[in-house]
């Protein structure tokens, strides 16, 4: 059995007391929350397509800026919050950054990959402004993972957190892992019933 006393205290290892962190926190779920409640609110009233004078792809094309820079301002505060918070030898630099750089690298693979095959509006909720794909992507990386968007981002997290030795780091990718876990129960039902209705219009036509 592992013997659980051998572990430093959690106030030794995540500093509580700093703002940074709460800040880094704050803005992980706000991220998929903002675009999430964006989407919808594009695809019940149009409300980004009406801004760009009905032209829907001006408007993913502004959400899809709009999440990209959140997601450098999040990043931006995740460093930041890890620079206030205690290091730790745990994990031993000699096993800790290998490793981080191996998990960056996959993470960064899965989120590249995943563009590429979606494309912009793929990437970006096109298909909450009606841009529709023709069917489903199915060769990598969703052919060996469901979401390698969230999963190569989190994993990413982690290599960072690996990399700099700071249990914090850990602590805010287990957040990223949940926060993600939240999102896609939405917009997984969510983006199965575009496309079914999709599906039904079409056998209507034939």
């Amino acid at each position: 059995m592992f013997d659980t006393s051998a572990l430093p205290p959690f106030e030794s290892l995540v500093d509580v007391s700093k703002t940074s962190l709460y800040i880094s926190l704050a803005a992980i779920a706000f991220n998929p929350t903002f675009w999430n409640i964006v989407a919808r609110s594009e695809y019940r009233s149009k409300t980004i397509t009406k801004i760009f004078g009905g032209n829907a792809y001006y408007g993913c094309y502004a959400l899809a800026l709009t999440i990209f820079s959140l997601g450098m301002v999040r990043d931006a505060l995740y460093h930041n919050a890890l620079q206030d918070q205690p290091g730790s030898d745990l994990i031993p630099k000699a096993i800790a950054q290998p490793l981080a750089a191996a998990l960056f690298v996959i993470g960064q693979t899965l989120v590249i990959s995943s563009t590429w095959a979606l494309g912009v509006t793929g990437t970006f909720l096109g298909d909450y402004f009606g841009i529709l794909m023709d069917h489903r992507v199915e060769g990598f990386p969703f052919n060996l993972l469901s979401d390698p968007m969230y999963d190569g981002s989190t994993m990413c997290f982690a290599a960072t957190a690996l990399w700099y030795g700071k249990p914090a780091g850990l602590f805010i990718t287990a957040f990223v892992y949940i926060v993600y876990g939240f999102a896609l129960r939405f917009e997984g039902p969510f983006t199965e019933a575009i496309y079914a209705a999709k599906a039904k219009r079409e056998q209507k036509r034939e």
